[in-house]
Order: C-alpha cells, then structure tokens, then sequence
C-alpha cells in the first residue's frame, strides 16, 4: 500500500466513523423511537445528495468541552449539502438526534449557514429537518461566541425568503432555535409527536410554575389546530418527507424562475357537471367547498396548507391546464365562509407565498361578512380583516375572482371582489348574491319599524326580501360591468384555464414613489 492508499483509507475510516453504519448503536436507538437517522431523512427526501462539512468537529470554548473531539459529536450533529428533489437542486440541513440531542454548536450552526448562503447565492430551495433541542447549552455559556448572536444566519434566512421555497420541518424536539426558523418558513410540516414552541416544559416551568406536557405545549395538534404556527401534521418521518417533495412540486426553484408544470388533467365532465348539484337551494345551507375546488381545478391536483387551522377559509395549491396556481375559499360549512382574524392572515400569507413564486391565485367566494362582535373584535379582527386585501392588492400575479353564492360587505372586499383588486377575470355563478350585507339583515335593519307596524310583521318581511332579491342577483350584477360575467358551474375550469393562459405574465402597475407600504399585521 502506497502513502497516498494509506491517506485515502484514512480519510474512508474518518467518514464510515460518523456514518450510521459506524453508530449502529445510536441508529438503533433512533430506530426504536420510530424515527429515521438524519441520513436516512435526506436519503429519503434527495438523490444524488452532496455532504457538507461530514468530517466537521466540535469547536470547544468552555472548560466543560475543551476536551470535545469528533468522537464526542460526529459531524458535530449536522447533516449539511445539497441534493436533488425531483430533478432540481435543494440545499438542506438536518440536526441529528443521537448527537447531543440534536442540539447546535458553533460549528453545526456555520454548516447551516454555509447551506443558507447556498441558497441564497444559487437560488436552491432550502429544507430543514429540524430534531432536537435548539442552542448547544454547553457551548451558549459564554459571552465571547454568543455576543456574536445568530452569526447572521438569521439575517440570511431573511435574505431568502421569498427568493426560495424554505420549509421547516419538525421531526422530533424542536423547541427554541428550530421554532424560530420555522416562524420565517414557507411550509411547516410537523410529524406526530414532535414538539414546536419557544421553551420546553421544564423552561417554562421553571421560570412560570406552569407543568405542561410538550404535546400540550407545542405538540402537532396544537400547532396545526389552534396556532396555525404549523402546516400539516404526518404520522411518520416518511410521510412528512414525502409532504416535502409534494410542495416543493408546486414551486419554482427560485423567484425569477417558472413554477414547474406537469401534464394537464382537467377535471372530468361528469364532475364539472356535478358542481350545479353541489349548490343547495336553500342558501343558508352549507356545501362541499372541496366539491366545487375538484369541479375547477385539474384531477387530484389540490395540496391543502393548514388544513386545521381556521377552518373557515380553505387555502391550498393545486393546477390548471398542468399550471400550479394557488387556491383560496371560503368554506361555508364553518362560521359560513365567514372572515375572522385567523382566516385573513392565514389567506394572507398564502396570496403573498403564491405571488412571490408567480403562482396565479383563484379566488372562489362565498362570504357573507366579516366576523363582528366582542371576542372577534378582541382577536384583532378590525386590523386583521386588512391583512387579505392588502395582499392582493400588491401582487403582480394574475388573479381570478369567482363568486359562488353570498358577497357582501367588506368581505366580498377582502376577497378580491369586483374592482377590489386587479383581477383578470371576475365572475359570478347564476347562485351569486352581492350586496352590501345580508337581504334579511338589510331590511330588518332598514324596514323595521314598518314591519312592525304591518297587520301581518312575518308577510311583510318576507315581501321585502323577495324585493331586495332582484337587486342583488347574479345578473344584476353585470350590468354595471362590476363584475365581467356571469358563467354556469360547468364552464368555470375552462373560463380559469383561458384567463390564466392569456393573462399570465405579471401586471405592472405605477405606485407613488415609496420604499414599500407598511404590513398591516
């Protein structure tokens, strides 16, 4: 054996020391958690993935770890490079559990920023597979490294977002750091049993004698349900890897990059002829939202973001013509489509996720109001209720506004109704009712004395509804060219597919000479 055999056999020892064959101990003890490695995570998610940093070891800085070496933390807790996902390049990071509980030292945080500055300089999506307890503590007790701060990686997620897709995924602990790069994610994707929150359960109780379980305090129920903090929950590691490579599909690699297509689907007649049926005749009824996204978007094409989490508005990614365009719905079925606090942001959030990755945005619309009363006013509804219309307001990208059923008031504002918004097309059902508030409401507010005053209050109302009726319908409606037609359920997938097709380059619109407007969040 030559020096140079002898060097290469050292460094192939070096790697197969870190490597899960060489911890079969600590694989094992992962595995019987029911939790993948954090190779076997990017195995799963990439191809052809090229490691950062595996030889990487701890960077001792207090008595307590000055005798640390790569033994003691292999790859020092941090699987680091860039793979491929479907063909395209992704930079991704992934803490490992079975080093120091996945906890970050100095030298596991410069691997990640070294994969955010990829990122950002190359314009790969960044993924983060979050499964441990945040800041090394043995390291984070010193004021020399941490007067440093983040070291910038958080001022290099900032630089990122909006430019690439990033996800942050929890797959084990991710109380404290992993929570805080979750908060500026695109996708967060939480597998059962993880946890997400700022401080775990002993922190807090330590510092408010409050004894709460992590699932109580951060578990993925919490944070998909009440939150909204999360995405999705998945039941295992696969499945949440698998949700990944999902979303990303609807992506383009970058901002000045277009979102890949796929061969288009549309949706079969026999479901776009359902879509009359889907519309009860009693209009206080409830429907299938889903029904009616089906009957106007490509087959098996919708991917629903926070699925359960303000329940009242549906948002999601799905395509037409192969096209991936973003989805928001009002969901009559919950609050009746009605906009509270939550539903704004989170519909919000998703319009402008869609607009800086060029997905054009479908809004079908079915919204008697905005939430009023105590509790919604104490939730911040009055500010919040903005948040929706200033966000479509400022995109670029097309948009399309359908009117199922009820638009009234401000809510038929915030969902981009009318000439609420730069739409290029916006059109009404034959079931479409728009007005400033509910006909009911409306003439019990503005005819009641007199209907009190009628020998027969019930008869009297109901003539007055009947009355109002023929103002507010879908033909009323487009007679002031408020709203550019009216289509029957069946013809709405191809009257999208047209609008997108002719209108999909971005519009440009001149704005006084500002930095940016202020968010209203």
């Amino acid at each position: 054996m030559t020096d140079i055999d002898d060097l290469v056999e050292e460094v192939r020892e070096a790697k197969r020391s870190v490597s899960d064959e060489g911890r079969s101990e600590a694989v094992e003890k992962q595995h019987e958690q029911g939790k993948l490695t954090a190779r076997e995570r990017v195995d799963h998610l990439c191809t052809d993935f090229d490691e950062i940093g595996q030889l990487a070891a701890p960077a001792p800085t207090t008595p307590e770890t000055a005798d640390w070496d790569r033994d003691d933390a292999p790859a020092d807790g941090v699987v680091a490079g860039v793979g491929d996902v479907d063909g395209r390049p992704v930079a991704v990071a992934a803490t490992d559990f079975t080093v120091k509980g996945g906890s970050i030292g100095h030298t596991g945080g410069q691997k990640l920023k070294r994969v955010m500055e990829l990122a950002l300089q190359r314009g790969f999506p960044l993924v983060l597979l979050h499964d441990g307890g945040g800041h090394r503590i043995q390291e984070g007790l010193d004021a020399r490294p941490t007067a440093q701060g983040d070291g910038g990686i958080f001022r290099t997620q900032t630089k990122c977002s909006g430019w690439v897709p990033i996800v942050s995924a929890m797959m084990g602990p991710g109380f404290a750091a992993p929570t805080n790069f979750s908060a500026m994610a695109d996708f967060v994707p939480m597998v059962e049993g993880s946890t997400l929150g700022v401080a775990g359960p002993s922190l807090v109780e330590a510092a408010l004698g409050v004894d709460l379980s992590k699932e109580e305090l951060g578990g993925a129920q919490f944070h998909t349900g009440e939150t909204g903090m999360a995405d999705r929950a998945y039941e295992d590691d696969e499945a949440c890897l698998d949700g990944i490579r999902e979303f990303l599909s609807y992506l383009p690699r970058n901002a000045r990059r277009d979102p890949p297509t796929v061969e288009p689907a549309p949706p079969g007649e026999s479901v776009r002829e359902r879509l009359v049926d889907v519309m009860p005749a009693d209009p206080k009824k409830g429907y299938d939202i889903y029904a009616v996204v089906e009957g106007v978007t490509d087959a098996e094409s919708f991917f629903e973001l926070k699925p359960a989490f303000a329940r009242n508005v549906v948002t999601g990614f799905a395509r037409v013509g192969g096209r991936p365009i973003g989805v928001i719905a009002n969901n009559p079925r919950v609050m009746a489509g009605t906009i509270d606090a939550d539903a704004s942001t989170a519909a919000a959030r998703f319009a402008s996720l869609c607009d800086a990755f060029g997905l054009p945005v479908l809004m079908l619309e079915d919204v008697p109001g905005i939430l009023p009363g105590p509790d919604s006013e104490r939730d911040g509804v009055a500010r919040a209720a903005g948040k929706l219309p200033f966000a479509l307001n400022r995109a670029t990208v097309p948009i399309v506004n359908v009117v199922l059923r009820r638009g009234y008031g401000f809510g038929h504002v915030a969902m981009g109704g009318g000439e609420s918004v730069r739409n290029v097309l916006t059109a009404v059902w034959p079931t479409a009712e728009v007005a400033a508030m509910g006909i009911e409401g409306a003439v019990d507010v503005v005819h009641g004395r007199e209907i009190e005053a009628a020998d027969d209050p019930q008869a009297k109302r109901r003539e007055l509804v009947e009355r109002y009726k023929d103002r507010t319908d879908a033909i009323r409606s487009v007679e002031g060219v408020g709203m550019d037609a009216v289509i029957e359920p069946a013809e709405t997938y191809g009257w999208v597919k047209r609008a997108l097709d002719r209108y999909d380059e971005p519009s440009e619109e001149s704005w006084p000479p500002k930095k940016h407007a202020i968010d209203p969040w």
